[in-house]
């Protein structure tokens, strides 16, 4: 079929050229003997006015037309009278691809809360909201590979299915093909995983890290975008079972090579999405500020949307050890007077959102990169300071996210990595490939790990994961 992209049209000058549009019906006005349609086809946000003069054989047709109808309309393209838009459609036939019975569509032309939204995630593309969302996250997903290669990285698909556990947390999905109702069993009464499908208990994975320093230190440079799992029962707007990491690894790249890495490709990110996504953006601004409406004065944001990613495009990041934020936490009036939900009454305590957007938005009002934490509370594979109680491990913090980014330097030197592992208990048998590429060729070498529906979240200022996801994995929830 021979169609024009709505898109284009408005962006057109051309007028009086011969066009066919095709697009689902927004809203229908019939005024007198001419029919007024909003048509989207989800190329852009803004929707084309189709004007209709009613004749007898067009107004059958029009009887069936209603919000949620799929129409192909021929027409000419003619510059538009009323405000809003500069150009318009002047139909001369309309066909009916399907219609969308009034009474059983539920996407009506008015407002629908994102929680009814997330029950018909089957529709919710329709809409203005989440037609914006998906538009950003495609230009995002575009937007990371053109980064890396530019830089000369290279991509490397790493496997959903694992024997490891990269964090150590033990939050995984099981794969496995025994038959749960028939387990087979060793002599020992424990399950017998040699007679499962890879012989061995295996995982869907946290993350592609563990194998992406593998290709490291071999090509240098590489970056992952893939996929991964975490089974933790947690319902939070912060949380989902299944999201998407980009995880660049870099051999001979310290923990100052890592933090210029992430600053420079955030920012290329925001400045991608101002650049190429301002429609989206600015509607998502408005649809923000009216919700912020709604707030009381002390709970409203600081910043609208296209603020806050001024602001991150235009700060340097501040780097602060995680020791200094300790200080400035505990010493904080929200500390003081007891307005943090988790108090910050030692060194050595794992850092809340709280704690994290206090010293984005209040305390440095810049974005932040935190370094040098405990080894007590990062994942094994950090390389270690010379003062024996902290690591190279470094969070980017946002403002309204708090962390964006986590990373580190990675420990090269087999005889600490293998201590590490030991004094943690982690099953040295599933770790001997990881360990000997610190036996033969070992380098200093770093990366980090890019939450992608993080990075969405803050794009088009939504507040609950499960919205920038199309199909959100959470506790109880695997539907679509």
């Amino acid at each position: 079929m021979k169609r024009t992209k709505i898109s284009e049209v408005l962006n057109s000058t051309e007028f009086g050229k011969e066009t066919t549009v095709m697009g689902w019906v927004r809203t229908k006005r019939v005024s007198k003997n001419v029919c007024f349609i909003a048509l989207n086809d989800g190329s852009t946000i803004n929707n084309l006015q189709v004007v209709l003069d009613v004749n007898p054989e067009l107004e059958q047709k029009l009887a069936g037309v209603h919000t949620g109808a799929a129409l192909s309309v021929d027409g000419k393209t003619v510059e538009s009278m009323g405000s809003g838009q500069k150009v318009e459609l002047q139909a001369k036939d309309i066909t009916v691809f399907g219609d969308a019975n009034p009474d059983e569509y539920p996407l009506q032309p008015k407002r629908h809360s994102l929680e009814f939204l997330r029950e018909i995630a089957h529709l919710r593309f329709r809409t203005n909201t989440f037609g914006a969302i998906f538009r950003i996250r495609h230009a995002m997903t575009f937007a990371i590979h053109n980064f890396f290669n530019s830089k000369g990285f290279y991509n490397v698909h790493t496997p959903l299915i694992t024997g490891s556990d990269c964090e150590g947390a033990g939050e995984m999905f099981q794969v496995t093909t025994l038959d749960l109702n028939n387990l087979p069993r060793t002599e020992e009464g424990k399950i017998d995983y040699s007679q499962d499908f890879f012989g061995k208990s295996t995982n869907l994975t946290v993350s592609g890290q563990l194998e992406g320093e593998l290709a490291a230190t071999a090509l240098s440079q590489i970056y992952t975008f893939g996929p991964t799992f975490r089974a933790e029962n947690s319902n939070t707007p912060r949380h989902l079972a299944e999201f998407w990491m980009i995880e660049p690894e870099v051999a001979f790249f310290d923990l100052e090579d890592n933090m210029n890495l992430a600053e420079e490709m955030l920012k290329y990110l925001v400045k991608y999405a101002l650049d190429n996504c301002r429609d989206d953006i600015e509607f998502l601004c408005k649809r923000r500020e009216e919700e912020q409406k709604q707030k009381p004065a002390n709970e409203r944001d600081e910043m609208n949307l296209i603020e806050r990613l001024e602001f991150v495009l235009h700060n340097d990041f501040a780097r602060v050890t995680y020791t200094e934020a300790i200080d400035i936490l505990m010493n904080s009036k929200p500390n003081k007077t007891g307005k943090f939900v988790y108090p910050v009454d030692k060194w050595g305590v794992d850092l809340q959102s709280e704690h994290e957007r206090y010293l984005v938005e209040k305390h440095y009002k810049r974005p932040v990169i935190l370094i040098n934490y405990p080894k007590e509370i990062k994942a094994f594979y950090m390389k270690q300071n010379e003062d024996g109680k902290t690591v190279r491990a470094m969070d980017v913090l946002f403002p309204q996210i708090g962390e964006i980014i986590g990373g580190s330097q990675r420990e090269e030197s087999y005889e600490k990595l293998l201590a590490t592992i030991e004094e943690r208990n982690i099953p040295k048998k599933d770790m001997w490939w990881y360990l000997e590429t610190r036996k033969f060729g070992t380098v200093p070498h770093s990366g980090f790990g890019l939450g992608f529906e993080r990075l969405i979240l803050f794009v088009t200022g939504m507040s609950n994961i499960r919205d920038v996801i199309p199909f959100p994995r959470t506790p109880k929830t695997a539907e679509f």
